[in-house]
């Protein structure tokens, strides 16, 4: 009996739509990066983008725990001496909550080609409007524990 292997053309990718709100950053996000990645699916594959699409709506009401909106740091750098930029997660959410979002996903991916093409197919959305109603987003039910 021989292992089967997905082929990228073989893939059909779902999409997927995440409502935020009182869900806890960290456990939401474990969930959407092993979605991203289709770890979720018999046919999963770990060089193959085997993964489905998801869209996560009313990002700027998430919650996290503790005082992690003020400890959590993000950090930018532009290669110029000097120029290494630090913000809080709370300045982050209130500039954009999608981003944080993102960044705790991308985080939870393998550092990879692969995982940089991943990450472009988790589409994070402030409020409850977004435009991806054509692809006909199943609504995903993430337990908040």
């Amino acid at each position: 009996m021989k292992t089967w292997i997905a082929k990228p053309g073989q893939v059909e990718a779902k999409w997927y739509i995440v409502d935020a709100t009182g869900k806890t950053l960290g456990r939401m996000c474990t969930e959407i990066a092993l979605i991203l990645r289709g770890k979720n699916k018999p046919t999963y594959t770990p060089h193959v983008d085997t993964g489905d699409f998801v869209i996560v709506i009313n990002s700027e009401k998430v919650k996290m725990s503790g005082n992690k909106w003020n400890d959590e740091k993000f950090y930018s750098h532009s290669r110029y001496f000097g120029s290494l930029k630090e913000l809080s997660a709370a300045q982050v959410r209130d500039k954009d909550p999608a981003m944080v979002i993102q960044e705790a996903v991308a985080g939870m991916l393998p550092k990879t080609k692969l995982a940089r093409r991943l990450i472009h197919k988790l589409k994070a959305f402030k409020g409850p409007n977004h435009p991806h109603a054509s692809q006909k987003p199943q609504a995903l039910n993430i337990a908040d524990a």
